[in-house]
């Protein structure tokens, strides 16, 4: 590995005992070696962002500016009535055990305060985590390659395919990569395992988060791995079979079937597969129902049908969203937010999530990844034939085409990787704006007080990060620090006294 080009111990050359002539292509002498490059460098950097914002989790004095902020929502509390605060915790439940430890009735500040240190133990634990699991999965990433782990599994599916089931590589490569996708996901399932299981019942556990059972964690991996199969396969068996029979301008067909395949799994995800996962009912009649569809009448919102989901049945992390097309709109509230903050507070969340849809950062969302879409299976386009890209990671034996599937996996690993992270960052910006924007919005209803105030119960609930280093936010926050979406909301306030 000491000179240039790089190659996989294993390739499909070496493995059946018959050499290939070399070649001189720039692409195939650098592929390996500045793709294990990009690899660490991004490794590196992200390391460097994780190590500040560990840092800032070492700090032990509550953010003077926070401070400053929070005291100014003590100092104007929303208007309710302690008497329909009780009336919304008895249609609730009024279940002493799910009551959140944040008072209704106290200042926030102190609250705040004294979750600071919980706070900084919960986020330093999560950072560890994160540095150690970067740092695996980037030693698997890039001993992968070396090892030509990618080959090594393609030619194990094909001879599997050939012993049980007859398949043939030239004439069933859709159904032998069927077989090397099942195998793929399974493995990646089992490696990582160890990190979810700890996360999940070590770190979510100890700070009071994780409400779910090892039974139901089971549970919900293997309904992942069938509706990967049941939606997966027959998905990345149509793709393939249009990449292969599209022509030069396979790439357009590919995004209209991408296309269509969004809006179908926006419109089927929401009402079949997650009722799979949780619990969705009906908002009970009251005056929190009657609120929220006055909120969406005001906003001409097709509000069709209102849902509570028991995300306590796994983590009383809290959180509130829309789906829907058309006509036909819904909104789902988790059990958890709405034991956390009272009824102005859900309205006013509310109206900052219905503003995203009001001021059309939904369908920009939908608009920029149809874009990015198309864009990146073109930039695929203008590569599929480039053998000697495959060839550099071990696809080259003699006689046998690259599978499809093959292509796509390097290009996106390789080529397609450097702009996508720039991408990726370009989109957190535009999120944080559109978080900023939809914060407005939801001032501009007059629910700014309240807006603030159940983002601050939020955050105290959720022991969400109170002082986060500037670099890693920027890079890595699609929402805006706390502090910031605060002092925000006050300067509009001052604007509109």
């Amino acid at each position: 590995m000491s000179a240039l080009p790089w190659t996989p111990f294993y390739t499909q050359a070496t493995a059946s005992g018959k050499a290939v002539e070399n070649t001189e292509s720039l692409l195939a002498y650098w592929a390996v070696a500045a793709t294990v490059a990009f690899t660490v460098l991004v490794y590196v950097f992200e390391n460097y962002l994780d190590a500040r914002q560990k840092k800032s989790y070492h700090v032990t004095t509550f953010p003077k500016e926070l401070e400053t902020t929070v005291s100014v929502i003590d100092a104007e509390p929303p208007k309710q009535k302690k008497e329909e605060e009780a009336k919304t915790d008895e249609a609730k439940g009024g279940d002493e055990a799910k009551k959140p430890e944040i008072d209704q009735h106290k200042p926030l500040l102190p609250q705040l305060q004294a979750k600071f240190t919980k706070s900084q133990a919960y986020g330093l634990d999560k950072i560890n985590f994160s540095m150690f699991s970067s740092l695996y999965d980037t030693a698997e990433t890039v001993s992968f390659l070396l090892l030509g782990f990618l080959p090594f599994a393609w030619d194990t599916a094909v001879a599997l395919g050939e012993t049980y089931f007859g398949y043939n590589e030239a004439d069933d490569e859709i159904k032998i990569t069927l077989i090397f996708l099942g195998g793929v996901t399974v493995i990646g399932m089992i490696m990582a395992l160890p990190f979810e299981l700890y996360s999940t019942f070590k770190i979510e556990k100890k700070h009071g988060f994780n409400k779910q059972t090892l039974g139901l964690f089971v549970s919900d991996k293997l309904k992942g791995l069938v509706l990967t199969a049941v939606i997966g396969g027959p998905f990345v068996a149509l793709l393939l079979k249009i990449i292969k029979v599209g022509g030069e301008y396979f790439f357009v067909y590919v995004w209209g079937f991408l296309f269509v395949f969004s809006l179908f799994m926006m419109t089927v995800y929401p009402v079949v597969i997650m009722p799979l996962f949780n619990k969705y009912e009906p908002l009970s009649d009251g005056e929190l129902k009657t609120r929220i569809y006055g909120l969406a009448d005001k906003l001409k919102y097709p509000l069709t049908k209102l849902f509570v989901m028991d995300g306590s049945k796994r983590s009383s992390h809290s959180n509130a969203f829309m789906f829907g097309f058309g006509k036909n709109k819904r909104i789902v509230l988790f059990d958890t937010l709405m034991q956390q903050v009272h009824d102005d507070e859900i309205l006013a969340i509310l109206g900052h999530e219905l503003g995203h849809w009001k001021l059309g950062h939904t369908l920009t969302n939908f608009i920029v990844t149809q874009m990015y879409t198309g864009a990146s299976f073109y930039a695929f386009s203008l590569c599929y034939g480039s053998n000697d890209l495959y060839r550099a990671f071990g696809f080259d034996g003699e006689g046998r085409e690259v599978p499809t599937i093959i292509a796509l996996m390097l290009f996106f690993q390789t080529l397609w990787a450097p702009i996508d992270k720039i991408l990726s960052f370009a989109l957190t910006m535009f999120s944080r704006r559109c978080e900023f924007e939809a914060d407005r919005f939801s001032v501009g209803l007059g629910m700014s007080k309240a807006l603030q105030s159940g983002l601050c119960k939020i955050h105290l609930e959720n022991l969400g990060a109170l002082c986060p280093d500037g670099w890693y936010s920027t890079y890595h926050y699609s929402h805006p620090p706390l502090v910031e979406r605060l002092s925000a909301m006050m300067s509009l306030d001052k604007k509109t006294e």
